[in-house]
């Protein structure tokens, strides 16, 4: 069992209701990795222990609960949440640990022979985290709650209206994927396509606007199969239905297929006048063997299109993706046409992933896995290239007066704010606390490193 702590009460209470065995409220940490989707769990589940008498506190502090909210997409990932589950019982040996998330999911077993672990939840079920640390704490050493995720059919409610120290609220509206691309661990982690019901994406948006946020930011798991599962609704349809809303002044997405992006997409995303033209398209690989090794479900050329649709269409673009290096069977030939065709994109960021077995998925079982040292190699240049595009983006941006959404101080210059453009262009203008969550015309001056200093207008 989980002993109690014997530490006093140190906090007041106004209600017996919140009062816990443990002589106060009872403290609970959070500990996130990975995407979007999994920061928006998080948050839901953040607010469940605060809703039911918990003071959250960060991860370095000692808790009576800490949860670890895992990432399975690469090896590194696992071996991270490996690290904060260990890390978690140092901080207090008598705390009830919960691993939760797409390691949990995929390796419930494996993580519940974790010595410091007691409660293993996965991808659904959530909304049942407090009963099941009742259980942990009245006497079950430990709990395996992973349920099988591929009969799922349900999109899970995990409600967030309020996020700690943030001007920007994520907003997950879809789960599940059935890309089943050949290198992917994700389908089996999360499930079938699931997508959330319009009225209840709507609800929770109004509630954020009510609470002052001024920027959405729409996620998933595959977010362009958003609708597909439900009758007369898609993505677009749900981006119109935010454009109205009251107080919401931003729109933003997530990572699309680049399939998405029709005529049609572009016409109605020109309609929309508060959507950020900041359009992240997942491309992995710019060689069409590799493509088609992967199991992605389009060709560089049809890629190549959906980018100048972009561009031509949509003012000042931002278009940025993931770019994987190492595929089993990439050559040097295959890894210069990827290389080539990201220079010919001209993206403004590239995220570089060195190709990471995941037991279980068809690429596992590839023959001609490429070694390390040559993974790096090729992620070096890439991140070489990336550097370089996103050098050559900023400074066309130079001297023009950009709209600024200000989200927080500077880290370690409390006489700078920092915060982002419509198109995702990070900037830091002279100000203080009370220009967080205000918009703000600022003339973009100088690069330092991957940001603006900017000059806010008057």
């Amino acid at each position: 069992m989980v002993g109690l702590s014997n530490e006093k009460a140190d906090l007041t209470l106004d209600s017996e209701e919140f009062y816990s065995a443990y002589g106060r409220r009872k403290r609970a940490a959070v500990f996130t990795l990975g995407c979007k989707v999994n920061q928006y769990e998080s948050e839901a589940v953040s607010s469940m222990f605060q809703q039911n008498g918990y003071d959250i506190l960060s991860f370095e502090e000692r808790s009576d609960v800490y949860l670890i909210n895992t990432c399975t997409v690469t090896s590194l990932s696992d071996r991270k949440s490996r690290q904060m589950i260990r890390k978690a019982k140092k901080n207090n040996p008598d705390a009830v640990v919960v691993v939760m998330g797409c390691y949990a999911q995929t390796s419930s077993d494996e993580v519940l022979k974790i010595p410091d672990v007691n409660l293993v939840i996965g991808t659904k079920d959530r909304s049942r985290i407090l009963e099941l640390i009742s259980r942990i704490e009245k006497g079950e050493c430990k709990i395996n709650a992973v349920d099988n995720i591929m009969s799922a059919r349900d999109f899970e409610e995990l409600k967030v209206s309020s996020y700690k120290e943030r001007t920007r609220a994520y907003l997950k509206i879809q789960e599940g994927c059935g890309q089943f691309c050949s290198y992917c661990i994700i389908p089996y982690a999360r499930g079938p396509i699931r997508s959330r019901k319009p009225e209840d994406i709507l609800e929770e948006v109004r509630e954020l606007s009510e609470n002052g946020f001024s920027e959405i930011v729409l996620t998933g798991i595959h977010l362009a199969s958003y609708g597909k599962d439900i009758k007369n609704t898609g993505l677009i349809d749900i981006m119109q239905s935010l454009n109205i809303i009251k107080g919401i002044k931003r729109i933003r997405i997530g990572s699309l297929e680049p399939t998405t992006i029709t005529e049609e997409f572009v016409n109605a995303a020109n309609r929309m006048s508060k959507l950020c033209p900041h359009y992240h398209l997942s491309l992995q690989s710019g060689c069409d063997k590799t493509l088609k090794a992967m199991n992605r479900k389009y060709t560089t050329e049809e890629y190549r299109k959906s980018v100048g649709l972009l561009k031509k269409h949509i003012k000042d673009a931002a278009v940025t993706t993931d770019i994987m290096v190492g595929f089993p069977g990439e050559t040097e030939k295959d890894f210069e046409a990827s290389l080539n065709f990201a220079h010919e994109m001209g993206f403004s960021k590239i995220h570089v992933f060195k190709y990471s077995p995941r037991k279980g998925t068809p690429a596992a079982e590839f023959a001609d896995q490429v070694s390390p040292g040559e993974k790096e190699r090729r992620s070096q240049l890439m991140l070489q290239l990336s550097d370089t595009l996103e050098r050559e983006y900023l400074e066309s941006y130079t001297g023009r007066e950009m709209e600024v959404l200000y989200e927080q101080q500077l880290h370690g210059k409390k006489e700078f704010m920092e915060g982002l453009t419509k198109n995702y262009i990070r900037v830091k203008a002279k100000g203080g606390v009370e220009l967080k969550g205000v918009l703000k015309n600022t003339k973009l001056e100088k690069i330092e490193g991957a940001l603006f200093e900017g000059n806010i207008s008057l």
